[in-house]
């Protein structure tokens, strides 16, 4: 199998000719990579976006928390995603445990973050008295901007390639450390786990009265985030010396319980419609 992917690989596209640089800004001293202008994008524009949610009747929450709610978040997946990529891909790191700060050089999990926002969503809502769900259902919609301009940073980065393909499209990237064409699955992902999660929201949110069953749109979030994230594991090339459970990647086994977790929240959703009362605005909702 790996000849024929080498002979294709004369004619795959080169990711060291697209002119691609993780740095975005280099004055010598200070390096900004493009990686965490990614991060600031995400909770930037997720922030705008969040904003345009609440603004409709019966928002679960009013501007103030949204604007508080932004240090959190950003805490959140930022710890969240560090810890859990420790954890979860790189446990030895632990033995030296000054290298779990070196964030610039790399390694954030999704599902970390995801879990680290989870908290910080908890202890805010508690704080503040608001409902824990309906506020996971406006963040879920703001969202997919992150899973989208995070992808696009790895594609940039030339990490988190695909297995070897003969595809058209397929790319040779120069950090495999072999010529072999792959699948440029980051790309892949930012389209699925970004473009589409984005759209299938929207319609959800601005073409049907889904904000006003509690659970509804965080579900479909995590059921579409884990469905695609557990099919294009087997496009991605795994992490090495990094198994899950069952002959699974470590990414889809901890898919496997957002999947559950988001039919759960769909089909239950029904169950908690009730009066919605605007925390923003005069609106009511029945």
């Amino acid at each position: 199998m790996i000849l024929p992917l080498l002979a294709d690989a004369t004619s795959a596209i080169r990711y060291d000719q697209l002119g691609l640089s993780p740095i975005a800004l280099d004055l010598g001293f200070f390096k900004l990579r493009w990686y965490s202008l990614a991060y600031i994008a995400s909770i930037l524009v997720g922030w705008w976006y969040l904003l345009k949610l609440i603004a409709q009747p019966g928002a679960p929450m009013a501007r103030r928390h949204a604007d508080d709610f932004v240090f959190y978040a950003t805490l959140g997946i930022i710890v969240g995603g560090r810890l859990g990529y420790c954890l979860f891909y790189k446990p030895e790191i632990f033995l030296t445990p000054l290298d779990v700060f070196k964030l610039w050089e790399g390694g954030m999990s999704l599902h970390g973050g995801t879990l680290g926002t989870l908290i910080a969503i908890g202890w805010f809502t508690r704080r503040n008295k608001l409902s824990f769900i309906r506020f996971c259902d406006y963040i879920a919609c703001a969202t997919p901007f992150g899973l989208f301009f995070v992808r696009l940073a790895n594609f940039v980065n030339g990490e988190l390639w695909g297995r070897p393909t003969d595809v058209p499209w397929a790319m040779i990237f120069p950090a495999t450390g072999d010529e072999i064409a792959r699948h440029p699955s980051q790309l892949y992902e930012a389209g699925l786990e970004g473009l589409l999660s984005f759209a299938v929201l929207w319609l959800l949110f601005w073409k049907s009265d889904a904000r006003y069953f509690p659970g509804r749109l965080f579900g479909m979030l995590a059921l579409l985030y884990g469905s695609v994230r557990f099919g294009l594991e087997f496009l991605r090339e795994p992490d090495v010396g990094v198994t899950g459970l069952f002959g699974l990647t470590m990414g889809q086994t901890l898919c496997v319980p957002m999947i559950l977790l988001g039919v759960y929240l769909i089909a239950t959703s029904k169950a908690r419609r009730d009066r919605v009362e605007a925390v923003a605005g005069t609106a009511s909702v029945a």
